[in-house]
């Protein structure tokens, strides 16, 4: 049976990369038109012989950058977990679309059970729902658009009549702006917020900027919050951005594609603080809960919210069930993925409280990585516990000299940000396969680079 030949090939080839996950943390680096030439990647009119077939799959996986290593600390995910890579692998296996109950069943109590838990969790009432989107860009659009026919229910219809300005902090996703671009808002009509020292936005100048705008006879509409900043993870004080939103009348968009997850720690939630008065909450759980991508939720403080902007009757699919199970009837997209299993194996399997513990965890290695930083002088730290970013400068070489070096010579993926004005390297700590030894390894074999080849590598131009 060629399912089982094939499920065979899967599983040699996957041994193959946990093996070479071990021996090589870090794949072969090399420019885009070598790599062509290496990898057998051609498509041809004839078919290729199994064996061949296989080995050429087999290059390809090998070659392709490991974000499971515990040398990869570049993007705001990573790691492994295989509870929920099953769920992942068998949502695959069943190909079911999330649009309707009559080609859901069940899985579509899976989604509604993870999002009616997860607004129970942030504190939004029986009215409340959600969806999983394709992403966190596609959250925090389907947020906005939401935000735009609260203000102006005809906007769908007819366009606005009104200049619509919508707030978010200099630290925010740039989502932002590409979103406003699609939801006919314009890019120009998004206010960014000066944020403090750490990363945080100033209320006071968000305040301040809303006057102005409603002064000029324009419509503001919309703030976003951020719950885990993209390069600093740090929290916007909600309870403050929402006593703001609550005395102009405005939608509040929480942004917790990041820093979400601390939802399921009693010892982390007070970060989100406030999340219950938002009218909206998106969240990646391919993030901090490690499930594989992408498993991105957005949530609305009211569910009518969501059937008004993305409802659209199509008698040829809805023929069955009541709305509450065709969820496509609130979601974005027709065709839709199911993401939700993924999450679903993870949490059956590990309870809240294991949910907890993988949040914590996290935290713990941040706090490991920012000890180890405080006590060594050729540190300087610009990120603060509790966040899962650790951003540091070492020495006086060039962030981006030395990121790029440690890529090229194969020896870990981690990246730069900025802050202020300064540049400064930007290591994650979301892979829960890591142990603390590991995070002590990142600064060893960075700092054993660095003596290897400072006579060479940028220094930083102050």
């Amino acid at each position: 049976m060629d399912v089982q030949k094939d499920l065979d090939t899967f599983n040699s080839i996957f041994s193959a990369l946990l093996q070479d996950e071990i021996d090589n943390p870090m794949s072969k680096t090399m420019d885009g038109e070598v790599l062509f030439k290496k990898l057998d990647l051609s498509l041809n009119d004839n078919p290729l012989p199994d064996d061949e077939f296989n080995e050429a799959l087999k290059d390809l996986v090998l070659s392709t950058p490991k974000t499971a290593s515990r040398r990869f600390f570049n993007q705001l995910f990573g790691g492994r977990n295989s509870k929920a890579m099953l769920g992942d692998l068998l949502a695959v296996v069943l190909n079911n679309s999330m649009y309707t109950y009559k080609v859901g069943g069940p899985q579509v109590c899976v989604e509604r059970e993870i999002i009616r838990k997860i607004c129970s969790k942030i504190g939004y009432g029986n009215n409340s729902g959600g969806t999983f989107p394709t992403g966190g860009s596609m959250a925090n659009l389907m947020a906005l658009i939401m935000a735009r026919d609260h203000f102006d229910n005809d906007f769908k219809h007819r366009g606005s009549e009104h200049t619509l300005i919508a707030y978010s902090s200099t630290e925010s996703h740039y989502s932002i702006a590409k979103n406003a671009s699609f939801a006919g808002i314009g890019r120009d009509n998004v206010r960014y917020i000066e944020t403090d020292q750490n990363g945080k936005m100033k209320v006071a100048i968000l305040e301040q900027q809303i006057k102005d705008d409603l002064s000029n006879g324009l419509s503001p509409f919309f703030v976003n919050a951020t719950a885990g900043t993209t390069v600093l993870s740090t929290y916007d004080p909600l309870d403050k951005v929402a006593n703001i939103c609550e005395k102009y009348k405005l939608w509040l968009h929480v942004d917790g594609a990041l820093g979400g997850a601390a939802m399921f720690s009693e010892q982390y939630k007070y970060l989100l603080k406030g999340i219950e008065r938002s009218d909206s909450f998106s969240f990646n759980a391919h993030k901090m809960l490690g499930t594989p991508l992408s498993c991105s939720m957005v949530f609305a403080q009211n569910k009518k919210q969501l059937y008004e902007s993305f409802g659209n009757d199509a008698e040829y699919l809805y023929q069955a069930d009541n709305d509450d199970l065709n969820l496509g009837k609130m979601s974005l997209q027709c065709g839709r993925r199911n993401d939700a299993l993924k999450l679903w194996t993870l949490w059956k399997s590990v309870g809240a409280k294991g949910l907890e513990a993988i949040v914590d965890y996290q935290f713990h290695l941040s706090k490991v990585a920012h000890q180890y930083i405080e006590k060594h002088d050729d540190y300087t730290v610009f990120s603060q516990s509790p966040s899962v970013s650790i951003c540091f400068n070492y020495k006086d070489i060039d962030p981006k000299s030395l990121c790029s070096a440690l890529y090229d010579h194969e020896e870990m993926m981690v990246g730069y940000g900025s802050q202020g004005g300064t540049s400064f390297i930007r290591s994650v700590a979301v892979n829960t396969n890591n142990s603390e030894a590991d995070i002590i390894n990142f600064f060893q074999v960075l700092e054993d680079f660095v003596a290897r080849n400072e006579d060479w590598l940028d220094k930083r131009v102050e």
